[in-house]
């Protein structure tokens, strides 16, 4: 069996055992466009693109043979001289026709299935009436590959033809979409392995491969022929997350290159099932079914798009409008900055179909158009050059194309949402205003929209009535399983503030398939959530580009273009009161359904019948109301009663959506839920992604109506209506934003969860196929524990007081938990009085063979071989050093909590984590008595608190925390009254100001973004390990694969039951999936790409005993995270209110009353580690094992003890236990690898700046650099703070004069005494984590404008800086200066949501701002030169207001431009200054509340 054959027999093995899916495979990418705006075909635009795409080998990913590429390739114009003297070589004479080009990926090896290609390949040209020419080898030199990218190779030829119809090229181009579409369709029923049709045009030709981009003119000899000419050609880089080099996915496709990822994949195939059908219909009469489905089985997401943009185009749509419709701008809450003609164009594509959302730079071209767009978000770059003499050049960065800097007259970027396009036949740019223009002169938008009625003014706020009898509420109550403890810790909250629920400390209750107790449908379900490969959205600062829009009623063709397509009803949300539900329905007209989502009682045996047929008839009855002309379908569960049992509103609503959508009709209606048993926003959530088109959680609004308790006495009903409603919006975006959806229409109906513990037959055939790898309870289950359920509800005397509950705490009469007094008790008995006896007792307690909490619990080790001398065994010592404490920050605990863990792990020769928040600098010396408080693993997060130069060079390793366990897709948050004068000074933050980390890194937007960080961080400290914490969930093995390619070397997957010092309660029971789950993933899926070595595997969550310890290790860890017990050795007693500021015994908080409660010790916690090394060793030697490392990834060696209760159908844990190669040694790592990673500049530079280090000579350094020198000054400041400390040079001691275009991260983390002084541009992160240099960055060829310069440097600048100074003459990208907490910086204008997060520094801004501007600053100022009056309605003013400019403030403003004008020698900077008199009234002085009130308050004290 050939390596390859192994590695696919394996792949199949996994993927049959439920532990893997394809479908979670990710990419990323560099990608960009060249054309001649002139559209010229030229020679050089070829060259450029090559040279192009070579220069971002970077944003590629390498296999493990060094040279198999993730994909690269070019798509340009058929250059017509070539291809007819290669006709012409053939015996053919050409005609006048243009030749067309057919790119043919064919098996290789088999030799029949070729020829059957060839044949249905020939059969179609000629058919469409094309006359043939004949094959041509296309001419490669397969000696560049990797050993895996030769051995998929597939045979590459091309098909040559001409029109002799002589037909338009449109009307062409779209005949041969059909050809191409019959092709596919008969290689599939022909299962052709290996047959893929690259392209198929007489425009345009795909040349692309799994190589190295440096090998791409090497592997096809074609592209280095001099008559190879183009108008035009898109160049793509491939980063995948998998390793299986598959050549049909490599880019460009045959529309469009895409980098990026669309998040909102699975519902915008489940509504295209519906579209296509009218679309088909209408725009290819003749073919139909050749057109479906217009999303082929398996495509990933940029192939899914690419064949829908094609689709649309060839139907009649042009590139810029397949763009729009496809990816719109965010428009809805910015409407006013724009003219009414583009809100007209953005309404229409609104009404016309569901937003592709999520990260996306996209290159398309459609013959006539070429265009380069961003996603609404601006999450990709997209920078551009155009020169003298007509070349423009688009891409992921600037430099990319080696254009001569004299000639570039022109330097720009992309803005969110928009795009710029060439004219490819009739010549000329088009930018992006002109662009939007163009699009909404086309037709009537705006008078269209007169149909669109907007019936939020009668059906929003306003009276609200109870429904019900106090008796019939409470027994509906207890029928939907509301308990008081609901009522008390999640819904009077919400209805109380307008916000969820807030909790802390993590979820050890159990699974719901787990539990014993009636668990609605809704806890089956986990929240998805992005990490690495894509960003999750910030609903709080970046609420503007999302929208809870909700659109009624038909929605017609996508394809019509008439003023009846917009005859649509919309709503600001899909949340209806139940006071909105009695008004909506009198809005509506008559053609209203109501579905019955209820059946007899009787029929509720056990058995699984009554609940089947229930569905069946939903099912039916939908169908039937929607061919009968209904336009809204009402599912109501109000029907229940003593005779009547609730269907699930889950079951209820993915069986109705799935069905009509299987029947082509779901785009002919609304779905409505009006739910009993909603009773949070997961719930909501979840039954949007099943497809409801509103949600009515009447029960929910009718219990906190009728609440009296607490602060809701004074409450109105309509106020707690509308608090509640508020509450339910704010959830459900932050549900989406957590998966990167910006835009409810898109993430209705994507199904965008992972349930576990419902059998996979009831996902299927009622909920659309979401994931479901751990199967469990089925209609029988979930009928029996209805019935019971029922039963008691409404024939119980009992039933009219609620049950007490214990979900959510830990009650006598409640759920089960893990943790709970017993325990704790004998733990903390264990470690105070050194007692081992106890420490069993605690184990005893923890071991749960008839109530299992975790998939563990039902896990049995079994022995390698007889018992092992204890003696023989691994030491207690040896065990300690792999166990390490979590991320816990100096903030959300105590200073003494935290520097008892940091002694305790030192100690012992383990790791902590500093968390994020910084570290104080008298930690990193040792104290008198020796102990070390200074932690061996530093964090960081997104918020970049405290993250210097210095805090990264004192630590044997760096963390990226991309998420939490208990908060998925969240950012954290530290309360004002936790954040102290000490607090604030680690974090360069104000006191007494909450201090939010964002829900994404900045600079991690996608895997690409993940390598770069990494690549930065081994600068910054060239020994440090880097180690990127990913929580488990579907897909993690695909995400940790990406991670490996990336060069991390240690992977921490984190459990879902992780502690937390605050976070929704939604997201501490929902979100995540458990850690055995997502690390055997991670280790089978490593293993599988031959990446396991690579990487140290870490696991967290729930981690308590020895047990746990072994049975983590077979799963595939190495090291092991205890966290909520090493707190509960401190002392913690679980109460639950860290977020409170309250913990009674000085664990996490900052009040100095409670901290001198605080008992804890180092001692404590080296006598846990100790007591759980002891206990792990003793369980080896009972297993036969002498080391740990004889268990690490024997998944074969643990038995599955227990199915569950009686009531599952079947609980198969087999996905856990699945192994890649069972007869191979599990592979792992050294524990001590570091992976390295491409030489930087930096390298150099210290050995021509020794006399600086060894003399402390000032010098001056000059260098030219490009765009692949990336973080430029990283590595000579980890050299400068490591010799002199932070502020041991004097500023300018070494200055590095620079000349080109500098790569991602220039000057990142650099330290005080460096600076650099740039002439030319720079890509994303210039400045990021600065720690003091200073950064001066001019145009090319010095300032030649007086007004504000071109766009100079990228995104994300000054990320996390703390100190320093940046000037740059010219305008910044998106997020400039996000969370910069201390460096001064002028720029000449800035993208959208400039100084977003920012909590001190100043920031001057000599132009334009883009939207959201200050959005979340709480701390330093922003000036704005504001001479159009652009900046107010560009303001986000939740935490800022606006000043006149004078006293002091003028002073520093007028300061700063004078440094810059002096650094840069800015013309622009210099006529303000010149005529600062007149001038300075046109400033604006941005400042922050928080700082101001305090301000103000120590001034009148």
């Amino acid at each position: 069996m050939s390596d390859m054959e192994r590695y696919l027999a394996n792949r199949q093995r996994l993927i049959e055992a439920g532990a893997y899916e394809a479908e979670s495979e990710r990419d990323a990418c560099g990608v960009g466009l060249i054309a001649d705006i002139n559209a010229r075909p030229r020679r050089e635009v070829v060259e450029l693109a090559i040279q192009a795409l070579k220069a971002v080998w970077h944003r590629g990913a390498v296999d493990a043979d060094g040279k198999t590429g993730d994909g690269a390739g070019l798509r340009v114009g058929i250059p017509q001289d070539f291809f007819k003297a290669q006709v012409a070589r053939t015996g053919h004479t050409p005609g006048e026709g243009v030749i067309g080009v057919g790119m043919i990926f064919l098996p290789r090896t088999d030799f029949a299935a070729q020829e059957r290609s060839r044949t249905i390949v020939e059969t179609e040209v000629l058919r469409a009436g094309l006359r043939l020419y004949g094959w041509r080898q296309a001419p490669i030199d397969p000696s560049c590959l990797g050993e895996k990218a030769a051995s998929t190779r597939p045979a590459i030829e091309q098909i040559l033809f001409e029109d002799p119809k002589g037909r338009a090229p449109g009307v062409l181009e779209r005949a041969l979409y059909l050809v191409r579409r019959r092709i596919e369709a008969r290689a599939r029923e022909d299962a052709l392995p290996g047959f893929y049709v690259a392209s198929l045009s007489a425009r345009d030709v795909v040349y692309k491969g799994m190589f190295l981009a440096e090998a791409i003119d090497r592997f096809y000899p074609d592209l280095r022929d001099e008559r190879f000419v183009s108008s035009f050609a898109i160049f793509h880089q491939r980063y995948s997350t998998n390793t299986f080099p598959e050549w049909r996915l490599a880019q460009p496709f045959r529309m469009l290159a895409h980098n990026g990822e669309i998040n909102t994949l699975k519902g915008n195939r489940n509504w295209m099932k519906s579209h296509e059908i009218l679309m088909a219909a209408k725009a290819f009469k003749d073919a139909q079914d050749v057109v479906k489905p217009v999303i082929s089985a398996g495509a990933s997401d940029s192939a899914a798009l690419d064949e829908v943009f094609e689709v649309l185009v060839r139907a009649g749509r042009t590139a810029p409008m397949a763009k729009t419709l496809l990816i719109p701008e965010a428009w809805s809450k910015r409407a006013e900055l724009m003219p009414g003609a583009w809100r007209g164009l953005y309404e229409y594509c609104n009404s016309v179909m569901e937003p592709w959302d999520g990260p996306a730079a996209i290159i398309a071209c459609d013959g006539r158009w070429a265009i380069a767009g961003l996603d609404r978000n601006g999450l990709r770059p997209l920078r551009w050059s155009l020169t003298g003499d007509g070349i423009l050049a688009v891409g992921s960065e600037t430099g990319m194309a080696p254009l001569d800097p004299e000639t570039v007259i022109e330097r720009g970027a992309v803005t969110p949402g928009r795009m710029i396009g060439v004219d490819l036949q009739d010549g000329g740019l088009v930018r992006e205003h002109d662009m939007l223009t163009m699009l909404a002169s086309k037709h009537p938008y705006e008078d269209w929209l007169k149909n669109v009625k907007n019936i939020e003014a009668e059906v929003g706020p306003g009276p609200e009535d109870l429904l019900f009898s106090d008796e019939e509420r409470a027994r509906r109550q207890a029928a939907a399983g509301l308990t008081l403890e609901e009522m008390e810790i999640i819904l009077s909250p919400m209805a109380e503030t307008g916000k969820e629920a807030i909790g802390s400390m993590g979820d050890d209750s159990p699974l719901a398939v787990l539990s014993n107790r009636y668990r609605p449908v809704y806890h089956y379900f986990r929240q998805n959530f992005s990490q690495v490969t894509n960003p999750p959205i910030d609903p709080l600062r970046e609420g503007r580009v999302m929208s809870l829009k909700t659109r009624f009623k038909n929605l017609g063709n996508i394809l019509a273009t008439d003023e009846a397509q917009t005859n649509v009803f919309v709503l600001d949300s899909p949340v209806l009161t139940n006071g909105m539900y009695a008004r909506l329905r009198s809005v509506l007209d008559g053609r209203v359904a109501d579905i019955d989502a209820s059946f007899p009682a009787e029929e509720a045996t056990g058995a699984g019948g009554g609940l089947m047929r229930a569905l069946d008839r939903i099912r039916a009855d939908a169908e039937a109301a929607v061919r009968e002309g209904a336009e809204h379908l009402v599912l109501t569960d109000e029907a229940q009663g003593p005779e009547r049992c609730p269907v699930p509103m889950a079951l209820a609503v993915g069986a109705a959506h799935t069905h009509l959508t299987r029947k082509g009709l779901r785009t002919h209606c609304s779905l409505s839920a009006r739910a009993a048993d909603v009773s949070d926003a997961h719930g909501l959530a979840v039954l949007i992604g099943l497809g409801a088109t509103t949600v009515n959680p009447y029960m929910a609004f009718e219990s906190v109506g009728a609440r009296r308790q607490r602060g809701l006495a004074a409450l109105s009903l309509e106020q707690k209506a509308l608090n509640m409603k508020a509450a339910f919006d704010a959830g459900l975006l932050k549900i989406m934003s957590k998966m990167g959806i910006s835009v409810v229409s898109s993430y209705r109906g994507g199904c965008n969860f992972e349930v576990l513990g419902l059998s996979r037959a009831v996902a299927m055939e009622y909920l659309g196929g979401v994931t479901s790898r751990i199967s469990g309870i089925g209609l029988a289950g979930l009928e029996q524990k209805l019935a019971e359920l029922h039963a008691w509800a409404w024939r119980d005397e009992g039933a009219v007081r609620l049950p007490v509950g214990g979900f959510y705490r830990q009650r006598a009469s409640g759920e089960v938990h893990a943790v709970e007094a017993r325990s704790v008790t004998a733990l903390q008995t264990a470690v105070r009085d050194e007692d081992y006896a106890s420490f069993r007792e605690y184990v005893r307690l923890q071991t749960r063979e008839t109530d299992p909490v975790q998939l563990r619990d039902l896990l049995e080790p079994r022995p390698l071989g007889p018992a092992v001398d204890l003696s023989r065994c691994e030491s207690v010592n040896e065990i300690r050093q792999r166990f390490v404490t979590p991320g816990m920050s100096l903030g959300a605990l105590s200073p003494e909590a935290h520097g008892a863990l940091n002694v305790a792990m030192n100690r012992i020769g383990a790791k902590s984590v500093s968390g994020e928040g910084g570290e104080d600098r008298a930690r990193y010396t040792p104290m008198a008595n020796g102990d070390n408080m200074n932690s061996a693993v530093k964090q960081v997060a997104s918020g970049r608190f405290g993250v210097t130069a210095e805090y990264l060079n004192q630590c044997r390793e760096i963390e990226i925390k991309v998420a939490q366990g208990a908060k998925p897709g969240e950012g954290g948050q530290l309360p004002g009254f936790k954040v102290t004068q000490m607090i604030a000074r680690l974090r360069h933050a104000t006191p007494g100001t909450t201090l939010i980390s964002p829900p994404p890194h900045h600079d991690i937007y996608s895997i690409e973004d993940l390598a770069q960080l990494i690549y930065d961080l081994k600068q910054i400290n060239p020994e440090a390990r880097v180690c990127v914490k990913l929580v488990a969930a579907a897909g993690v093995g695909a995400v940790a694969a990406g991670v490996a390619k990336a060069h991390a070397d240690v992977i921490l997957i984190s459990g879902n039951v992780g502690g937390t010092g605050a976070s929704p309660q939604t997201s501490i029971k929902f979100a995540g999936a458990p850690l055995e789950l997502g690390l055997s993933e991670a280790h089978q899926v490593l293993s599988l790409n031959g990446l396991r070595e690579r990487v140290t595997l870490r696991a967290d969550g729930g981690i308590r005993t020895g047990r746990d310890v072994v049975i983590t290790a077979m799963l595939g860890a190495e090291e092991f995270g205890i966290g909520t017990t090493s707190l509960i050795a401190l002392g913690c007693l679980m109460v639950r209110q860290c977020h409170s500021n309250t913990c009674p015994v000085g664990v996490c908080t900052q009040d100095d009353d409670l901290r001198q409660r605080f008992t804890g010790l180092a001692d404590h916690v080296v006598n846990l580690m100790t007591f759980i090394a002891r206990d792990t060793r003793e369980i080896l030697a009972k297993l036969g094992a002498e080391r740990l490392e004889d268990v690490i990834g024997r998944a074969d060696l643990l038995d599955q003890v227990s199915r569950g209760a009686d009531h599952l159908d079947d609980l198969d844990l087999n996905p856990l236990l699945v192994r890649v190669d069972p007869q191979a040694r599990p592979p792992r790592s050294t524990r001590a690898q570091r992976n390295a990673v491409s030489p930087s500049l930096d390298e150099q530079i210290l050995k021509d700046a020794a006399p600086v280090f060894t003399r402390r000579e000032k010098m001056q350094l000059v260098y030219d650099v490009k765009n692949t020198d990336r973080a430029v000054g990283a590595r000579v400041s980890s050299a400068i703070v490591r010799a002199f400390g932070p502020d041991g040079l004097e500023d300018g001691q070494l200055t590095l004069r620079l000349a080109g275009s500098a790569g991602q991260s220039l000057g990142a983390f650099a330290a005080r005494g460096l600076r650099i002084e740039l002439e030319g541009d720079a890509n994303d992160y210039v400045g990021k984590g600065l720690s003091g240099a200073t950064l001066a960055i001019r145009p090319f060829a010095g300032v030649r404008r007086h007004g504000p310069g071109d766009v100079i440097i990228g995104n994300t600048v000054l990320y996390g800086a703390t100190s320093g100074r940046l000037f740059a003459a010219g305008g910044a990208g998106q997020r400039f200066a996000v969370r910069n907490s201390g460096a001064s910086v002028v720029v000449e204008g800035c993208g959208a949501n400039g100084c977003e997060y920012m909590t001190g520094g100043v920031a001057v801004v000599l132009g334009p701002v883009g939207d959201n501007f200050a959005a979340g600053m709480t701390g330093g100022e922003a000036f704005v030169l504001d001479e159009d009056g652009r900046l107010e309605p560009r303001l986000n003013g939740e935490t800022v207001f606006l000043s006149e400019l004078k006293g002091e403030a003028e002073a520093r403003c007028r300061a700063l431009i004078e440094a810059h004008y002096a650094a840069t020698g800015s013309l622009h900077a210099g006529a303000l200054l010149n005529d600062w008199d007149a001038r300075r009234a046109d400033i604006r002085h941005v400042i922050p509340f928080e700082p101001a009130k305090i301000e103000a308050g120590a001034k009148r004290a």
